[in-house]
């Protein structure tokens, strides 16, 4: 199984998956997407090609008996359509979010030279954060901006392009780490995974392995 981990940058993800690596969560292998390198300017394409090789990541994992936690951008709806997503048993999704002010703070904190490696701008972060947050509660809220026709053609966006909100299929569990210790969101994503794992059977938390289209 596959839990997915994601948000704009300074949601709180590298600093949590630090902590959650630290406390050996029973057959849960903790991973940074950005583990396997990221070029200078990634493209749509690239990212996606990406997602497969995790996904491939998992599949192995899966095949041991052990689950992935897997943390980065990629929003949970560009997951579902992956090519190899349909081979999981299941995928749980998790929005680690914050508000304006504080992801503002975050960023500046990280300094002019990371700001310089990033590329990006603080308006563009914040976009970034506010579209996720709206495909978080609903998958139908303007899924054009990641199913594009620059990516990898095999891409499958008819696996939810007809779900709405409310689909029981499509539940994002979000985590608010604005006002958060890292450890109380380590403890908080360790609740998250006791609990989708409690639910049992393929596509807890989401779409069955044949609604995905295996």
């Amino acid at each position: 199984m596959l839990f997915l981990v994601f948000g704009s940058s300074a949601s709180g993800k590298s600093v949590a998956l630090t902590e959650l690596r630290a406390r050996h969560v029973p057959r849960l292998v903790v991973h940074d997407f950005d583990e396997i390198g990221v070029p200078p300017d990634p493209s749509r394409r690239w990212r996606q090609e990406a997602n497969e090789t995790w996904l491939r990541t998992a599949l192995d994992q899966q095949s041991q008996g052990a689950d992935v936690l897997l943390a980065g951008q990629t929003p949970f709806g560009e997951w579902l359509a992956t090519p190899s997503a349909s081979r999981l048993d299941g995928i749980s999704a998790c929005l680690l979010d914050c508000d304006d002010e504080t992801r503002i703070e975050r960023l500046r904190s990280r300094g002019p030279a990371w700001r310089a490696r990033s590329r990006g701008d603080v308006d563009a972060y914040l976009s970034w954060a506010a579209w996720m947050r709206r495909h978080a509660d609903d998958p139908s809220w303007m899924p054009e901006v990641i199913a594009t026709d620059d990516g990898l053609p095999e891409m499958r966006w008819d696996r939810w392009s007809g779900w709405k909100a409310g689909d029981p299929r499509w539940r994002v569990h979000v985590i608010d780490t604005s006002a958060l210790q890292v450890e109380k969101v380590a403890s908080l994503l360790i609740d998250w995974v006791t609990e989708q794992r409690a639910l049992a059977g393929p596509g807890a938390g989401t779409a069955t392995r044949d609604e995905r289209g295996h």
